[in-house]
């Protein structure tokens, strides 16, 4: 399980500390709870934050260098990075103006999928506008996503307000 930690912009964390013997593993940053087996994951708190869609996206473009996504030194590599940035500025603005704002971003990845969850309070249900039209102002947030994801949803629990709208983009080879 993630840990939940103020973040600002180029803040990574505390460097992991070297193992003190031998067959140890290094202590992991508070950035990184729930590195294991090559799954990492971050979480930002936004409850009460200002600036939020570009706050998120900041802390999403350090998680993505620290994980080795950026920089990109490949088309595919800097497309998929991109990708990532555009869902979560979409998943994030969407909670904004039609939940009453995000409470919490968590990233998490693995060598196959990155996964992004915005956590909100409210009770609609996100879904592309049909049909689609591309003229159109406003209305385009959960199209993107559709298009550039893998997959993508919303998880409730049961008794418990609010959502959390998840997608997942594929890793770049």
């Amino acid at each position: 399980m993630s840990t939940t930690r103020p973040y600002s912009p180029g803040d990574r964390g505390p460097e992991p500390e070297a193992a003190g013997h031998a067959g140890g593993t290094p202590s992991q940053s508070p950035a990184d709870v729930g590195r294991t087996a090559g799954h990492q994951s971050r979480t930002l708190n936004l409850v009460g934050a200002a600036g939020i869609v570009p706050l998120a996206r900041d802390f999403t473009r350090e998680a993505l260098h620290a994980w080795g996504w950026m920089p990109a030194d490949t088309a595919d590599r800097r497309a998929a990075a991109e990708d990532v940035l555009l869902v979560v500025s979409e998943l994030v603005t969407n909670a904004c103006l039609h939940a009453e704002g995000p409470d919490e971003l968590r990233i998490s990845c693995d060598s196959k999928v990155l996964r992004i969850e915005v956590s909100d309070q409210g009770a609609g249900q996100p879904a592309p506008r049909t049909p689609h039209r591309a003229g159109r102002p406003g209305g385009h947030g959960m199209f993107i996503v559709q298009r550039l994801c893998m997959d993508w949803g919303v998880v409730r629990k049961p008794g418990v307000p609010g959502k959390t709208v998840w997608a997942e983009v594929g890793a770049p080879a």
